[in-house]
């Protein structure tokens, strides 16, 4: 992807903004969980609580400060127009987690240039870890981050969030992709991305995500080394679908995607 200079001369000062921005929200997020929440079922029936709206709250009023001329998309709250620059932000990934006790909700950060994302972040407020990326290279907690290197199908470690997002037709290549692997597992939201950046986990299909949802993670898995695309093999972009593929190389996802689309 190319950018304008101007922007990747700054590149490093939005991402030392949007982790300044995870460590203003992590406090708030962790202030609310475990704790009794109102949980209101919206439009799709997802549940959102008070913690999701508190949170992106503070990242557009943030946001708005620092650069107003920037856009703003988040999950709970309409779209700010702006420039070229656009932030995507999810408040809390995994509310269903988040809700039940479960700690690897995380809150997503992604500064987009026109459709492309090239900052991205994950934080997880429960357990302090935050994967942050600049276009090729991603840390965890101040310290490189690679991918496993796994190049075979049949040796991967598969994740996705849950087996139930797949229906009707999508039922089956979900099936055969995961039964293709050595392992696989379920649960984690944004939470495995950050585990395939770190090298722990290989590969990781899922469907039906917002852009909110996947915007953050295509920074961190590239800069890590990865592949991360639709089910056809595309770039993820503002437009994409929500289906998500994601690989520790090159190689495996080549062969996840002739897999999936048997």
């Amino acid at each position: 992807m190319t950018m304008p200079r101007d922007v990747q001369s700054m590149a490093g000062s939005y991402l030392a903004f949007a982790n300044e921005m995870a460590d203003t929200v992590g406090p708030l997020a962790r202030s609310y969980f475990r704790t009794p929440l109102d949980i209101i079922s919206k439009l799709d029936e997802s549940p959102v609580t008070v913690a999701d709206r508190t949170i992106e709250l503070k990242l557009r009023e943030l946001i708005t400060a620092r650069f107003p001329e920037h856009g703003i998309i988040g999950e709970e709250m309409g779209p700010k127009a702006g420039d070229d620059l656009t932030w995507v932000v999810d408040p809390i990934d995994g509310t269903k987690s988040f809700i039940t006790g479960f700690p690897l909700f995380g809150t997503l950060i992604a500064l987009v240039h026109r459709d492309r994302p090239f900052c991205g972040l994950i934080d997880i407020p429960a357990t302090g870890e935050r994967w942050a990326a600049l276009p090729g290279a991603t840390q965890f907690n101040g310290k490189q981050s690679r991918t496993s290197g796994c190049e075979a199908l049949q040796d991967a470690r598969f994740y996705t969030t849950s087996p139930d997002m797949f229906t009707g037709a999508q039922k089956e290549p979900f099936e055969r992709l995961s039964r293709a692997a050595k392992i696989r597992r379920f649960g984690g939201d944004c939470y495995i991305y950050g585990l395939l950046a770190s090298g722990h986990i290989d590969l990781i299909l899922e469907t039906g995500l917002s852009l909110y949802d996947y915007m953050a993670l295509v920074p961190v898995v590239i800069g890590a080394g990865g592949c991360i695309t639709d089910w056809d093999g595309k770039e993820l972009t503002l437009h994409s679908k929500g289906g998500v593929l994601a690989s520790a190389t090159a190689e495996l996802h080549r062969q996840a995607l002739e897999t999936l689309n048997l």
